[in-house]
């Protein structure tokens, strides 16, 4: 049995707009033909691809990964059709980022930076758990996926984990008159702290410190969100748990200030990409790239 690509475009339009009626009317199709057709698509693929809430769709997992392949390739055929018509040819590449949703913004706009800078690149930046972006990586429906964790292959998944960055974990929070110089850990206890989630691998290995050094600390907000973290830390009197990347920017301001770098406390950046026969030429630059550009190590 061979894809349908009129049914699947039907399915992309309709997953577009979230409204059947809508959809038909755009599309110039009766509303229950329009509905056949999704339904032929889903007994075609085996799955269902979307669950009704009120009258509004919305995608199951599998209608997400549908939705993922049916915008590569209409959008492939969009240009296609451009180039022909134009009578040009030009080479535009699009590259398939997908980031950890915890990952620090300022990692990615590092990385991801020297796409923005070439005219013939179209960057496409996806946000999600890490489990959901492996399995679009694994679908080559992205190029490669940004974490702070380390993912090990087996024989059914070849992925590759490459590591891009280290960096010192810091103490940082607003500037204060006439502040001694910060002691770690005899300090801890003077400052309410923020602090990375529990399955942050910062966050075990923090505590772990403090166990070592017998000191307790007080917590103000555990936070998973990096983007958060640094709000936070900005806002607030605490002091907060994070790679400077995190914060390069209210670092340079002066809005925020190091009060220490934690001793033996590192957090690791990785890209992560599955085996394959033909890497893209654009995903091995981005993989070359000096450490201290990915860091932004101008604070």
């Amino acid at each position: 049995m061979r894809l349908n690509y009129h049914h699947l475009h039907y399915f992309w339009a309709v997953a577009k707009d979230g409204n059947l009626t809508r959809t038909a009317n755009q599309l110039n199709v009766s509303q229950s033909a329009l509905s056949a057709q999704i339904k032929t698509l889903e007994d075609d693929l085996g799955q269902p691809l979307f669950l009704r809430e009120g009258r509004r769709l919305q995608l199951t997992e599998a209608g997400r990964l549908a939705m993922s392949y049916a915008d590569t390739i209409f959008t492939t055929g969009n240009e296609l059709f451009a180039l022909m018509t134009d009578g040009a040819f030009r080479t535009r590449q699009t590259v398939r980022i997908g980031a950890v949703a915890t990952l620090s913004r300022n990692f990615q706009e590092n990385f991801v930076r020297p796409l923005l800078e070439l005219q013939d690149i179209e960057l496409v930046l996806q946000a999600g758990t890490l489990s959901d972006l492996l399995t679009r990586l694994s679908l080559h429906s992205i190029d490669l996926v940004l974490s702070n964790r380390r993912v090990h292959r087996d024989a059914q998944n070849p992925w590759q984990s490459h590591r891009i960055a280290r960096q010192p974990v810091s103490l940082v929070g607003r500037p204060r008159r006439n502040r001694e110089p910060f002691v770690f850990p005899r300090d801890l206890s003077g400052y309410a702290l923020l602090l990375p989630g529990m399955e942050s691998e910062v966050r075990a290995g923090f505590d772990l410190l403090c166990e070592q050094h017998r000191v307790t600390y007080r917590t103000l907000a555990e936070v998973d969100d990096m983007a958060m973290l640094r709000l936070l830390a900005r806002d607030s009197d605490a002091l907060a748990l994070v790679p400077t990347v995190v914060v390069q920017d209210e670092l340079r301001s002066g809005a925020l200030v190091e009060y220490c770098v934690v001793p033996q406390l590192f957090e690791d950046f990785y890209a992560i990409t599955v085996k394959r026969h033909f890497q893209s030429p654009i995903v091995r630059s981005l993989l070359r790239r000096r450490e201290s550009d990915v860091l932004g190590e101008a604070v």
